[in-house]
């Protein structure tokens, strides 16, 4: 499930002209991989991301990139048509959208939009 919806968000991500620019072009494999591997840790998997990559840490990790609102809002328009082609169980489904919506929120650390 989570390779699907980390392929499906990072497909439209790479066409988007306000995150793709956000992400060294040759490195998608790599952040596709570290988003896969930090779902799968946080909802009960391995904890391969932590093995790996150390503390998620996920607000400072942003840092270095400009959040604006517009950036979160896109980042949630490409997460939920990737997790809409999933067509999961609602009973899946919401706790999932319920946290990367509060992810993108936290992951905002601007307020001025571009």
């Amino acid at each position: 499930m989570f390779t699907r919806l980390v392929e499906g968000f990072y497909r439209r991500v790479r066409a988007d002209d306000v995150l793709a620019p956000m992400y060294p072009a040759d490195d998608f494999e790599g952040a596709k991989m570290r988003l896969r591997m930090f779902l799968v840790q946080y909802w009960g998997g391995p904890t391969t991301y932590s093995e790996v990559r150390g503390h998620p840490s996920l607000r400072r990790r942003h840092l270095p990139f400009r959040v604006d609102a517009a950036a979160r809002d896109r980042w949630l328009t490409h997460m939920r048509a990737a997790l809409d082609d999933l067509d999961l169980a609602p009973e899946i489904e919401r706790p999932l959208w319920d946290y990367l919506r509060r992810a993108a929120f936290a992951m905002q650390n601007s307020e001025e939009d571009r």
